[in-house]
Formats: structure tokens, sequence, C-alpha cells
């Protein structure tokens, strides 16, 4: 115990040799022992520089990155799924529906969606039937969901709700869209009547 108290009382008295007392004044350069800290190796803005082919230090976003000022961050029905400048979720879907967009809604639905809730929206997903969700999951035809406006399902998707995580992250905003888009295609093939057909399709239909 003794020479471990001598051991330790030298290597304090070297370190207060070595690096000086806290807050003292000195004329000598302070020791840097990690002096990339201070002096880091970096690019400047706007200077030229050998590291990249195009002698540019500035370089262009990265593919696939979102700036803070891009439109994707504007307060607009297509971004929150609510009326601008208010809480109130849009009644119907705010981009054109189209073919391509109920065939990526099909995709990203499939994907994302149907572990759960099936891929008839029927709440008979996969994770149900191997026992490993107990609590079931929305059928996604029931008249809550039928009746619920575009710009709350999106929200839905976006944040989650009771044990439904949040798919901000994995599901961009144009596959969110694209996934309600199919989806009311979905409800419509369930729960729509021969009214909902257009006349010169409905001799094809079986009764």
């Amino acid at each position: 115990m003794r020479y471990f108290l001598l051991i330790f009382v030298v290597c304090c008295a070297m370190v207060v040799l070595v690096a000086g007392k806290r807050g003292s004044l000195s004329r000598r350069p302070p020791i840097e022992l990690f002096p990339d800290m201070n002096r880091q190796p970096k690019l400047r803005p706007q200077t030229p520089d050998i590291f990249f082919a195009d002698g540019k230090s500035s370089r262009l976003p990265i593919p696939g990155t979102i700036a803070r000022e891009d439109t994707h961050y504007e307060d607009t029905p297509e971004n929150t799924g609510r009326v601008t400048g208010t809480t109130n979720f849009v009644e119907n879907i705010p981009v054109p529906v189209t073919a391509t967009l109920l065939a990526r809604g099909q995709q990203r639905f499939n994907i994302n969606c149907s572990p759960c809730h099936g891929a008839q929206g029927d709440g008979k997903g996969i994770t149900v039937r191997v026992g490993a969700m107990p609590p079931t999951p929305k059928n996604l035809h029931d008249k809550t969901y039928v009746v619920m406006t575009d710009g709350e399902l999106f929200n839905t998707i976006t944040y989650g709700k009771n044990l439904m995580g949040p798919y901000g992250a994995n599901v961009t905003v144009e596959d969110r869209w694209a996934i309600i888009a199919y989806l009311r295609a979905l409800q419509l093939s369930q729960l729509g009547t021969m009214d909902d057909v257009p006349e010169q399709f409905r001799s094809t239909l079986k009764k």
C-alpha cells in the first residue's frame, strides 16, 4: 500500500509538471495531446482542392438526401395530410390517382401492410396466422376505416396508432398516398355494389 501511494503521488506530480495547474498563465504554448481537435484536416467551402477530380471542395448533395428547404417540408396537404394551416384532415387524396400509382400502392401495401393486415386487408396477415401478434390487426374493410378520411389514414401510416408503429421513416410521402389509393380500391372491390361498376363493364361480371 505504501508503494502504491508513493507511485500515485509521483504520477500526480508529473501530471502537474507537464500540464501545469488548471487556469494558470504561461508564455509557453500548451501541450496538444490531440492536435486534430484544433486543426482538423477538412476542406474549406468554395475553395479549390485537388482531392476531387473536378478540383472543387464544395460537393453536391448525396443522391437521396433531402435539404431542409425542400418542398417535402412544406405545410401542404401532400406532405401532412391536413388542410394547410389547420389541424383538419383532408377528405380525399390530394394527388392524381393513376394506374401507375395504384400499381405502386399495391406493391408497397403487400410489403409494408399485408404482413399484419393481410393481402385482402381483412386483418388476417401472416403474423396473425403464425401467432406472432396476439392482438388482431384491424380489418380495413370495417366501416370505421371505410369512412375515415384519406388524410387521417395518411397520418396513421406516418405516426402510427395504438399498437401500430409509425411507418413515416420507412415509407415515402408518395408511397403513403399510393398505399391509400390502393386501399380504397381494395375496399371498393370488397364492399362495392353493381352501381359502382361502369355500365359497359357490368355484363362481364359474374353474378
